[in-house]
């Protein structure tokens, strides 16, 4: 083998991973277990599955996000030789082992809910069937992309359901926000396409917005409006350098009169003042107060936008206090999911193959069991509302829609979706949830939803019926 040479350490490299880098991107363990599997020709076909265990606190579900750049990375995941020489300058992994790493493609299957669709706990939202030291590779590329993904999704659909009253139809009044409190330029980006997803209107990324073709949304800074000698010169300034679309940020001195002043400057410049922002104080009264002063002008088309710190407990009591604000613009909250930042996705091995014949596998850990064989969720429906899960083995014929879909056949993705497709998708889901889960904080916690296991699931594994 050729002798490789490793990288030389860089103390400021941003941290954004080239693709090839992105093989690297995985747990020690990972590329150990790898390697022994290799050197005792261990590598048939097994099946791994990625669950939840338990539902995060404050969570009754998820929404499910992040498996189309997910599986692109899949597709992309090389060793390239800076990787390699890497791994051979670390003196624990084989020639060979490494050669076989060079010619890495992932070649096996991916089942998955597709992207928008509420899950439960112990259901598996993706199947992997691969050899086995391709299926293992891929364990923590899947739950750091998956999980996080997830989380914000989730957050994003919460506040999509608060701005609306409980009704997804209303989510496009939300507004990420998030980026400058966002766990860096991935978790942004990220945090972007998952709220969009979710059903939000738009994001202030406009990074986001070129890569995934969103609508870039935002107004100014008090910055911006202390620059200027006087409150009304920076919003004339402003309406002037961007009249068609402009809202006025009105509370760097006194909320009510920068809406005053808001109107004077659209007057003054004979233009169209499409929104003020509220980012401070009691929204329920600066937005009423707010709304009477712009009708008084005649500005009744002239739109609320209220920021701050907000999140969907507060978007809540203000919606059902009938507080006149259209749009919600929503950043710590959004980007950090603070009230529940972590989704404990997990990923075992189920199944696999020793010559023809399948064996099922599970782990007995007290607290952390899981089932044998490869396994599909059927969901049921009453009309438009969804009311109970099965979870039933793969090759099963059990009532219900079936929610895992091939999503890569022979290591080729089969289907790519729209975020217009993954968007409608979830705003039917959110709208099919029992009435009790969509409604907005701080609402009586409601009873759980319904999964269990099918007869022939539980006959095998010696459980009870319940899955939740």
């Amino acid at each position: 083998m050729t002798p490789r040479t490793a990288p030389t350490p860089d103390p400021n490299d941003p941290g954004l991973l080239a693709p090839s880098e992105t093989s690297l991107l995985t747990d020690q363990y990972e590329l150990a277990m790898a390697a022994s599997y290799h050197r005792r020709g261990m590598n048939e076909p097994a099946v791994f599955e990625l669950f939840a265990r338990k539902l995060p606190p404050n969570r009754h579900w998820l929404l499910f996000a992040g498996l189309g750049p997910t599986l692109r990375l899949v597709t992309e995941l090389r060793f390239g030789e800076a990787e390699l020489g890497y791994l051979e300058s670390l003196d624990q992994f084989r020639p060979e082992f490494l050669d076989y790493l060079s010619e890495f493609r992932f070649s096996g299957d991916v089942d998955a809910m597709p992207e928008g669709t509420i899950c439960f706990a112990n259901e598996p939202l993706v199947r992997v069937t691969a050899p086995r030291i391709e299926a293992q590779v891929l364990e923590t590329l899947l739950l750091n992309q998956l999980n996080f993904q997830t989380m914000a999704a989730t957050k994003a659909a919460r506040l999509v359901l608060a701005a609306g009253g409980g009704e997804p139809g209303a989510g496009h009044a939300v507004i990420d926000f998030s980026p400058r409190r966002d766990h860096g330029i991935d978790a942004a980006m990220k945090v972007a396409r998952s709220a969009v997803i979710a059903g939000c209107g738009g994001t202030s990324n406009v990074a986001a917005a070129m890569r995934y073709g969103l609508r870039p949304v935002g107004t100014m800074a008090h910055s911006y409006v202390m620059s200027f000698d006087r409150e009304e010169e920076a919003f004339e300034a402003f309406l002037e350098d961007f009249p068609a679309n402009t809202t006025l940020l009105v509370d760097t001195y006194d909320s009510l009169d920068g809406v005053r002043n808001a109107i004077r400057a659209a007057r003054a410049g004979r233009v169209e003042l499409h929104g003020v922002r509220l980012d401070s104080g009691d929204l329920l009264e600066l937005s009423r107060a707010s709304r009477e002063l712009l009708d008084e002008a005649g500005f009744t088309q002239t739109s609320i936008v209220a920021s701050g710190d907000i999140e969907e407990t507060k978007i809540a009591a203000l919606v059902e206090a009938g507080a006149p604000i259209d749009l919600w613009g929503v950043g710590t909250d959004l980007g950090t999911s603070r009230d529940s930042p972590v989704v404990n996705g997990v990923y075992k091995l189920v199944a696999d193959r020793a010559g023809a014949a399948w064996r099922g596998v599970r782990k007995l850990s007290p607290d952390k069991q899981t089932l044998p064989g490869p396994k599909q969720v059927f969901r049921a429906y009453a009309g438009d509302t969804m009311t109970g899960d099965v979870i039933g083995a793969a090759d099963e014929d059990v009532d219900g829609e079936a929610l895992l879909e091939p999503a890569m056949r022979e290591g080729t993705v089969t289907s790519e979706e729209s975020l217009e497709a993954m968007r409608a998708r979830s705003q039917a889901q959110l709208g099919a949830l029992p009435e009790a889960l969509r409604r907005p904080p701080p609402a009586e916690s409601p009873e759980p939803y319904p999964v269990s296991y099918s007869e022939r699931l539980r006959t095998a594994a010696g459980v009870g019926a319940d899955a939740g």
